[in-house]
């Protein structure tokens, strides 16, 4: 346990047999549960995990390839059944250093935030070793993703080092979640759907040798869809909740035609 919550990390893993013995065995002494999804992973990370001494680690596995949103998600709801407080995504890669894991945790432990996500952009020197194009994009979609969202002082809105508390799983729709690479996109808006709070918390840049599984140009289309869909409903749900927003709008319209 962290001060008194406990804690359940869930690491999504396709075709990570490089990484994921490491991820596991450096992983802090206070996490309770650690949940491996593998994702019908098509190399030797099965092996890899079936050789793990931990008694944290639960392995559960997917019987055909369904993409990482939907691993984070399986592992949601394994989390949220064995009702831990605190569920943290860290990738299978060895981009998410464990050793920072306190302080992605440490706000919602303390109930400042629901969510809280790692930031490599707000701070110069964690953005150091970036490549370029990636640092651009990121800087552009923090932009847009924020005005979709509502949360506009939330950087590095891509970033997958996150922690969620119990309350937010519980509010969520978990079956509505995007269950491919837009998956931390989606959430992140859905969470302004719940009024939860999000915090940045700063952390560096950490690439090794591990290969992007991403296809960019089909990921940034279907991205686009994904913010557009989801700002459009997030102003019809506002609009839902303050009805006089809209009342007032049709009183200026009436006044006008007048």
């Amino acid at each position: 346990m962290y001060k008194n919550r406990t804690i359940g990390v869930v690491i999504p893993a396709y075709n990570e047999e490089g990484f994921i013995g490491e991820v596991v065995q450096t992983m802090p002494d206070f996490v309770d549960r650690i949940y491996v999804v593998n994702d019908c992973s098509k190399d030797g990370t099965l092996n890899v995990l079936s050789k793990l001494n931990d008694k944290r680690l639960t392995v559960i596995n997917h019987e055909k390839n369904r993409g990482p949103g939907a691993a984070m998600l399986t592992g949601y709801k394994k989390a949220r059944e064995d009702n831990i407080d605190v569920a943290v995504i860290m990738a299978g890669d060895g981009q998410m250093d464990p050793a920072i894991l306190d302080r992605i945790i440490e706000p919602v432990c303390q109930e400042k935030a629901e969510y809280s996500k790692g930031d490599r952009l707000s701070v110069k020197a964690n953005r150091h070793g970036m490549p370029s194009f990636r640092l651009f994009g990121n800087r552009l979609l923090t932009r847009i993703i924020g005005i979709a969202s509502g949360y506009r002082d939330v950087s590095d809105p891509l970033n997958g080092y996150t922690a969620i508390s119990k309350d937010a799983l519980l509010k969520l729709d978990l079956d509505s979640i995007e269950t491919g690479y837009s998956f931390e996109t989606d959430l992140l808006i859905k969470l302004g759907f719940i009024n939860a709070r999000v915090v940045n918390i700063d952390m560096p840049a950490r690439y090794r040798t591990e290969k992007s599984k991403i296809t960019y140009l089909r990921f940034f289309t279907y991205l686009s869809w994904v913010i557009v869909r989801d700002y459009l409903l997030r102003i019809k749900k506002t609009r839902k909740k303050n009805p006089e927003i809209q009342s007032a709008r049709s009183d200026v319209r009436e006044s006008e035609s007048c």
